[in-house]
């Protein structure tokens, strides 16, 4: 949403001049030992980079001339090798609110560090299209998901709880329709924040020519991020097992951690003891073979 009347001229000319100042020319390929009477790029190099004129730029840097456009800001963010929060503030400066964020799949390693120290509980990473990007050891053995990037959707659990019958065996048949309605209803609130977006259209519309079921379900409209759910898994060494699901959400919303907890008044905490001895086993998945 645009709101140019709030355009902070100064603060936008300062913030431009200063990371301007604090890039290298070797970090947008230039060589280092190019004499320079001050530091940083030159308003040029910028321009080039951001595909606008020289004295356009210029004047952006002196508080004069036109607003900028979303999309001028946008190149110049990149242009100077803005990092999202930076990117952010140089939006808000130019009087507009910031882009959606989205981190593209990307766990950061310090995530994937702290779900494996919960050793007794299983956690997984999702993109907000299903598709199960990481895992700890406990969730592998326990929830039997695929994980990583694929081609063949592979790693997506929306895809395969719609397209591949074998999956549903290791939940309970009378919780199906649950299950269902909360991967429609969480693709479609994906759908309504990026519908847009490559990845997004390109599953919806594969479930919709796939799975009857599915195009039944996305006509609701029903629309719901689950941040919360009890689910039961059938599994073929400990049998039921009762786990209550929390979902974090990342600050881009495009990704989120799944760590499911044994529900209270169940057997499950022992079941999960017993499946962590037992360890990890090279157990058949509806995919494999």
């Amino acid at each position: 949403m645009s709101t140019e009347n709030m355009i902070d001229r100064s603060g936008l000319a300062d913030f431009l001049r200063r990371r301007r100042e604090l890039l290298r020319p070797s970090d947008i390929g230039l060589p280092d030992g190019v004499r320079r009477r001050t530091p940083g790029l030159r308003r040029d190099e910028v321009a080039q980079l951001a595909s606008i004129s020289t004295d356009y730029y210029a004047r952006l840097e002196q508080c004069r001339g036109a607003n900028p456009s979303e999309a001028i800001v946008a190149s110049l963010a990149r242009a100077l090798r803005c990092d999202p929060d930076e990117r952010d503030h140089m939006f808000h400066l130019a009087g507009f609110s910031a882009p959606a964020r989205y981190s593209g799949g990307y766990v950061r390693p310090g995530l994937m560090s702290l779900l494996d120290r919960l050793g007794d509980i299983p956690a997984s990473v999702l993109s907000d299209v299903g598709e199960v990007l990481w895992q700890n050891t406990v969730a592998a053995i326990t929830l039997r998901w695929n994980a990583g990037h694929s081609a063949s959707r592979s790693a997506n659990i929306v895809w395969r709880w719609f397209t591949e019958p074998a999956l549903r065996t290791y939940v309970p048949e009378e919780d199906w329709p649950h299950h269902s309605q909360a991967h429609v209803s969480d693709l479609r609130a994906t759908f309504a924040r990026r519908g847009g977006d490559a990845d997004v259209t390109e599953l919806v519309n594969g479930l919709l020519g796939r799975s009857e079921e599915f195009r039944a379900l996305w006509e609701r409209h029903e629309v719901a991020v689950h941040r919360f759910d009890r689910k039961r898994f059938l599994h073929p060494e400990v049998g039921l097992l009762h786990l209550t699901c929390e979902v974090l959400l990342s600050p881009e919303a495009d990704t989120k951690v799944l760590a499911f907890f044994p529900t209270e008044g169940t057997d499950a905490r022992e079941k999960l003891a017993l499946l962590r001895t037992i360890g990890m086993q090279d157990f058949q998945t509806p995919s494999a073979r």
